[in-house]
């Protein structure tokens, strides 16, 4: 379908009385980011416009002088459809669309599109659906006159009954709740699954970030995944988990979750809540940022918000958050050679390639030495019937020398967390660890 993308520009009044823009992102990055939504869908769109808005109309939006000069561009080029990068009330939507005699679509019902198109898993979906019709429930206008009143009553003539708005209503609210039942069951199976996680305590690192960030990419360059990586905007949607070694040995679970985004609709924000909620789990977090888009920077504002707003406040993410600078193969060579020693003279930040493959061992011994802390040094002696707990050591601490006895015992020279050295003297019995010290990287 031919698309026409509209970006109206409101602003603001500071207190001086200058206008100033109501956005912290410049209109050509909102115009690029909204052409790119529309393509993810394969959109032609033949023509993206700029609107100032001085004066918000209640009834349209725009005013009346614009609204004609792009409804002339839509008969011109055989635009069908109109994305307006703004949130549009009801009437706003029906207004325009009466005037233009073209669909239109305000920012969230396009990224409620894509994710419909994206979903792929049975949770996927329940959640655009539920997250679709809480936005459409509000969007209940009456289009046809006809339809205004049902018969009701026991007489001849019937009393007023209820209207098709009423009834429209009402079994959109059923379904809504149909679905949020069976959302409930995802999310006991999620909870049943973290507590299964928590019982092999395998550490979790979660991969967030703006969408096409290249969180998918980093994510297969790492685990060796097949996972979907396209330079498209939510060119993934449902989240995966993939265990993965560290340079050490150790044993992590990595989680790829979905691309965050500028005023992302707050029904989506309930609705994968319990996807999201695989951020709050885990015990490191990685934000990759695209270092070679000129809004970087309001992208990693808007991720710090959603974050934010998901209980991950500033000290909190401080202490579990990573910064991965991604993308560093698209800048120029003086620009990369700065942002690379630059990374590497702050404490939380990592500049990788996610393409090439440049910085990520740096990143992995990074996740390394921030999940170690302060770690357990034993000496254990493995009696013949314990060798059984040799792939759980493996998997579970650092193994930094192996001796193999004449009488079947196998001495290891181990470095673990204390929890799991609590574990590991749990499942061996007292007395088997020979020698302990704290031990900090």
């Amino acid at each position: 379908m031919r698309a026409t993308v509209v970006v109206p520009v409101l602003k603001s009044r500071s207190r001086g009385g200058q206008s100033e823009s109501a956005s912290t992102r410049t209109p050509e990055s909102r115009l690029e980011e909204a052409t790119g939504l529309a393509q993810a869908i394969d959109l032609d769109v033949v023509n993206g416009q700029i609107v100032p808005v001085n004066d918000p109309r209640p009834a349209t939006l725009l005013g009346t002088g614009k609204i004609e000069e792009i409804k002339a561009l839509l008969d011109e080029r055989d635009s069908g459809l109109v994305i307006v990068d703004h949130p549009l009330t009801p009437v706003q939507q029906r207004n325009l669309e009466k005037v233009w005699n073209a669909k239109v679509i305000d920012r969230t019902g396009l990224i409620l599109e894509i994710f419909g198109r994206r979903a792929s898993t049975k949770e996927g979906t329940l959640q655009v659906d539920l997250a679709h019709l809480n936005y459409q429930k509000g969007r209940l206008v009456r289009s046809w006159t006809h339809l205004e009143r049902q018969r009701g009553g026991g007489g001849f003539m019937g009393g007023p009954g209820e209207t098709q708005i009423e009834a429209d209503r009402r079994m959109l609210q059923d379904r809504i709740i149909k679905l949020e039942r069976e959302l409930e069951q995802v999310v006991r199976t999620r909870q049943l699954h973290r507590a299964k996680r928590r019982k092999v305590p395998h550490p979790i690192v979660a991969l967030v970030g703006y969408t096409n960030a290249g969180k998918s990419t980093l994510f297969n360059r790492i685990t060796g995944a097949g996972v979907l990586a396209e330079d498209m905007l939510f060119a993934t949607l449902d989240p995966t988990l993939r265990r993965m070694k560290l340079p050490h040995g150790r044993t992590v679970i990595l989680s790829d979750t979905v691309g965050f985004i500028s005023d992302l609709p707050t029904h989506l924000v309930a609705a994968f809540r319990a996807t999201l909620e695989e951020v709050l789990e885990a015990d490191l977090i990685l934000h990759v940022r695209d270092m070679s888009d000129a809004d970087n920077q309001a992208q990693s504002s808007d991720v710090m918000r959603i974050l934010n707003d998901l209980g991950i406040d500033e000290a909190e993410a401080e202490k579990r958050l990573i910064e991965v600078w991604n993308k560093i193969d698209r800048l120029e060579p003086e620009v990369h050679d700065a942002m690379v020693q630059k990374s590497a003279g702050a404490s939380n930040v990592v500049a990788v390639s996610a393409v090439s493959g440049e910085g990520v061992d740096t990143l992995m011994e990074e996740i390394s030495r921030r999940l170690s802390g302060v770690m357990t040094v034993a000496t254990i002696r493995l009696p013949v019937d314990k060798l059984a707990l040799l792939p759980w050591l493996y998997d579970h601490a650092i193994v930094d020398g192996r001796e193999d006895n004449e009488d079947g015992t196998i001495t290891l020279d181990l470095r673990l967390s204390e929890t799991e050295a609590t574990e590991l003297e749990r499942r061996i019995g007292n007395g088997s660890r020979s020698s302990k010290e704290d031990w900090e990287r």
